[in-house]
């Protein structure tokens, strides 16, 4: 396996307060150094699943605990010691987290196939028999190209036109097209279901996620003319987000991932969401759309459970950039929890020094949901430079909120280790 490694060009950067601790958030607004000495470069592996062949065993039922997981201890109870661990260790979080929240994201198919044009990507499925297809719409930036390209759920995530300013290509993906909102757990529509079953436990989350995988493929089978594979990106906004958080955790070619106030069931911390007021309780982000799998069910109303939580889900991005955006404002968005996540998976993304490679922003004036918002709009751009383009070399910032702060202290009892290479 190989990672496209790029070594951007150093430009000036913002000033960060640095602190002593990233584990509590509670004073005025804060715009922090990321944890970590993590280089200011990017990775993004060449394969959907890098730890397929992880002997990942079952891992059984797990006593309840009201505190996070800790990330770095591996399901035979021995602790991550060297950065190449967490491979492996990755595949066991990707395991707990299919079989509890999201449900399983099959292997690539038998067979993709599909073409690339200035204007739109088809894409044509078939497993087992069961065949499928959909498509998606394609905005150029100026230039010859080709282009990187991040792919926008829904045609709502990141500022498009900041993306396209940045020198990216915009997707646009329906993810409904691939799994339907409106219909019963037990008779799920859309491509991913008409190979894998309408009755399949899998949740539409998983299933759009699968979608942008499948765009990935075809995009890596063209001829590289107008788009190229390398420095992916995705975003979304809501339900969107949500779709786009997990499209960038469980497909490792993705360079970028960008959610945006993504709510219960995307970043914020399971365990968080009871205790956070005015938050979208858990049985009602399980009630609203099969979004998540339909084993997560069984943990709505005891989160403490669960043998994961969404603080490894970050984690299983780094060490790829991750730009998280939130939203204080709206209470039921639960932006406390999302910090939270986003200081645990800094954790691991610290431990992987890669700490330069995550940001976290909820510091915000404009409290309407999804509004394209002044203090993202260079940041976005200079993520997209970084990871994308390869021609910038940003650091990663952590800037929390005080409307909502995040605690990980109250939330670990566990230890980052310091891993050797």
């Amino acid at each position: 396996m190989r990672f496209h490694r790029y070594r951007p060009r150093a430009w000036a950067a913002a000033v960060f307060v640095a602190v002593a601790s990233l584990g509590a958030a509670t004073l005025s607004p804060q715009a922090v150094a990321a944890p970590g000495p993590g280089a200011a470069t990017q990775f993004a592996a060449d394969v959907e699943d890098d730890g397929a062949d992880c002997n990942v065993p079952d891992p059984g039922s797990t006593p309840s605990d009201s505190l996070l997981p800790d990330p770095f201890t591996k399901l035979d109870g021995s602790r991550v010691t060297a950065k190449s661990d967490w491979r492996c260790r990755r595949a066991e979080i990707k395991k707990m987290a299919e079989k509890t929240v999201y449900g399983t994201k099959p292997a690539k198919p038998q067979s993709v196939s599909g073409s690339v044009s200035r204007s739109s990507i088809t894409v044509n499925v078939s497993d087992s028999g069961r065949s499928s297809s959909f498509s998606a719409s394609v905005d150029l930036p100026s230039g010859s190209g080709p282009f990187p390209a991040v792919i926008v759920y829904g045609g709502f995530g990141a500022d498009t036109s900041t993306i396209k300013a940045a020198g990216a290509a915009v997707i646009s993906f329906d993810p409904f097209a691939v799994g339907r909102e409106g219909t019963p757990r037990n008779n799920k529509q859309g491509a991913f279901y008409s190979v894998y079953g309408s009755n399949s436990s899998t949740g539409l989350l998983m299933a759009w996620a699968w979608g942008v995988s499948r765009i990935i493929d075809v995009i890596e089978q063209s001829d590289g003319s107008v788009l190229k594979a390398e420095g992916t990106g995705v975003t979304g906004c809501s339900r969107y987000g949500k779709g786009a958080f997990v499209a960038g955790a469980f497909d490792q070619r993705i360079a970028l991932t960008m959610p945006i106030e993504s709510g219960t069931g995307g970043a914020p911390v399971f365990r968080g969401i009871p205790r956070e007021n005015g938050a979208q309780p858990l049985s009602s982000g399980y009630g609203e759309q099969p979004w998540l799998g339909d084993a997560f069910g069984s943990y709505t109303s005891d989160p403490s459970r669960l043998p994961v939580d969404t603080h490894e889900i970050v984690g299983m991005v780094a060490p790829r950039g991750l730009f998280i955006m939130e939203n204080p404002h709206i209470d039921w968005l639960g932006a406390g929890s999302g910090s939270v996540a986003a200081l645990g998976g800094a954790e691991i993304y610290k431990a992987l020094g890669a700490g330069s490679n995550i940001t976290y922003w909820s510091d915000i004036q404009d409290g309407n949901h999804c509004a394209s918002r002044s203090e993202w709009r260079g940041p976005l751009q200079q993520h997209i430079q970084k990871y994308m383009l390869g021609t910038g070399s940003s650091t990663g910032t952590i800037r929390i909120s005080s409307k909502k702060p995040g605690n990980l202290s109250q939330w670990r009892n566990w230890q980052t280790p310091t891993l050797t290479d």
